[in-house]
């Protein structure tokens, strides 16, 4: 059986695990919204028509901040929309989806829906087909307290107190030749300055998202964040990193190994605002918002989920409804461990996204909601990691992978919460076929370290998965394996599995 040791000491830390690390992302797309978080026909609906059954889940996932309305969709999107009276607002066609959007719910309603869930709004702007007037426009809806015509409107509209939001992003992907606006990064670079410098002129404590690359894979990556950053530099606080992963070909022990890819475009990006910085003689130092993370198998939605045709704009079409299974919830825990790793500079992520779309909660129309595999890593996670994150240097054996070379087999992180005597290790092993034995030396916690939680997300089947048919298939299971015997934490890992361990 192969081995890997590990050792954690409160003394080597990262950084602070920041709560909005732990956000999430809900877009006007397919089912997210309609018959997702909203519909007022399901027996558990509340006055309001959003499913109680959801918003159970989404306070039990643990999610800080969300981003809203998009997307690809917010290129496109006119918040005056969005905002009066429901039999006022007009029906509009959703050119990044090609469906119809009703603006049933707009700003008023699903801030409403984040008081219910317990989550902080994170609001884009439309950088796309609009700019700065209707940036600032949504800015003085939102925040100010009352006095001018467009605070009087939202008063008017049944919120006596401003939104106060305080996070947003300018415009999403505008690297993409998919994305409504799409322009080169000096221009784009040129629009974001402008607009954030408006911005800041109204609520100078807002804090702004500039966009990076989509990828790290566009053709333009790299000199695309070197060029925003040139112009946005004084004016951001943080850059974006959009990443999705999928198994390709039949090649699982790549898929594996995503997170790799991850680490990578991390500190590709953070080399790179750095060097800008640099440039420019400045202090300031800009962090990473990494608001779109996860699995998603985009191939499959480019064959056959597609909408096409002038005369066809369905209203909330199944898209995007990805089943996942236990190799792809392994995986989504493995990038939960890479965002975590670089605590110091990711200072928010956001998973895309929660309901029905690439999504660890599923619906069914007038039925049930329940959990899919990827749930149980992001839920433990965010219960769990508390304080700061630790270094943790990993001593383990490599596999050999088509996409990324030699990995180790085993990949890890530690956080530690000093004030509540908490620590938690996260762990994957990505061996496909052997069960690893982790050894960690915990004698930098004291002697009172024990496993008081231990909890294993593996199956025999690494496709199995949760369905309407079947939504318990898949769960986290107690590691019987997990104990401390004299400053030593020893683990057996599963092959194909993540772990979550909570000491104390």
């Amino acid at each position: 059986m192969p081995s890997a040791r590990l050792s954690l000491d409160p003394r080597f830390a990262v950084g602070p695990v920041r709560r909005k690390l732990f956000g999430g992302f809900v877009e006007h797309l397919g089912r997210h919204i309609y018959d997702g978080i909203f519909e007022p026909g399901h027996p558990s609906a509340d006055a309001e028509g959003f499913r109680t059954d959801v918003i159970e889940l989404v306070r039990e996932l643990g999610v800080d901040t969300i981003r809203y309305p998009g997307g690809n969709f917010v290129s496109g999107f006119r918040w005056e929309d969005s905002v009066g009276p429901r039999a006022e607002r007009p029906r509009r066609l959703d050119l990044a989806w090609h469906s119809t959007e009703t603006n049933e719910i707009g700003l008023h309603e699903f801030a409403g829906w984040l008081d219910k869930v317990g989550s902080d709004l994170m609001l884009a702007v439309n950088l796309g087909t609009r700019g700065t007037q209707e940036a600032i426009d949504l800015l003085e809806y939102a925040n100010i307290r009352g006095g001018t015509t467009l605070s009087d409107q939202r008063a008017a509209h049944g919120r006596t107190e401003p939104f106060d939001v305080r996070m947003w992003c300018l415009g999403n992907e505008m690297d993409g030749p998919w994305q409504l606006g799409h322009r080169s990064a000096d221009d784009y670079g040129k629009l974001a300055a402008r607009t954030a410098k408006a911005m800041r002129q109204l609520d100078p404590d807002i804090q702004l998202v500039v966009c990076g690359s989509s990828s790290a894979h566009m053709p333009t990556f790299g000199e695309w964040e070197r060029a925003v950053l040139t112009h946005t530099y004084d004016d951001v606080d943080l850059i974006s990193c959009h990443a999705y992963y999928e198994e390709r070909g039949g090649d699982l022990a790549s898929f594996l190994a995503s997170a790799v890819d991850m680490d990578a475009f991390i500190d590709a990006v953070v080399a790179t605002a750095d060097h800008v910085g640099a440039v420019r003689g400045s202090k300031k130092r800009i962090d990473l918002s990494f608001d779109e993370w996860n699995v998603w198998y985009i191939d499959r939605f480019q064959g056959v989920d597609k909408i096409e045709g002038i005369d066809n704009w369905p209203i909330a079409p199944r898209l995007l409804e990805d089943v996942y299974s236990v190799a792809d919830a392994v995986v989504f825990g493995s990038l939960l461990i890479s965002l975590l790793k670089h605590a110091d500079r990711v200072a928010s992520a956001s998973l895309a996204q929660l309901v029905n779309v690439i999504a660890p909660i599923m619906t069914e129309p007038g039925g049930p909601a329940w959990r899919q595999t990827t749930f149980y890593p992001f839920s433990l996670t965010s219960r769990l990691a508390r304080g700061e994150a630790l270094q943790v240097a990993v001593d383990a054996p490599t596999y050999v992978t088509e996409a990324y070379g030699d990995v180790p087999l085993v990949d890890a992180v530690a956080t530690h919460d000093a004030a509540a005597g908490r620590t938690a290790v996260f762990l994957v092993n990505r061996s496909l076929t052997e069960p690893v034995t982790v050894t960690v030396d915990v004698r930098g916690l004291g002697n009172a370290a024990a496993v008081v939680e231990s909890h294993t997300l593996h199956d025999a089947d690494t496709s199995a998965a949760n369905t309407l048919a079947d939504p318990d298939r898949v769960r986290p299971r107690p590691n019987t394996t997990a104990a401390v015997v004299e400053g030593t934490l020893t683990v057996t890992l599963p092959p194909v599995s993540w772990t979550a361990l909570a000491l104390g």
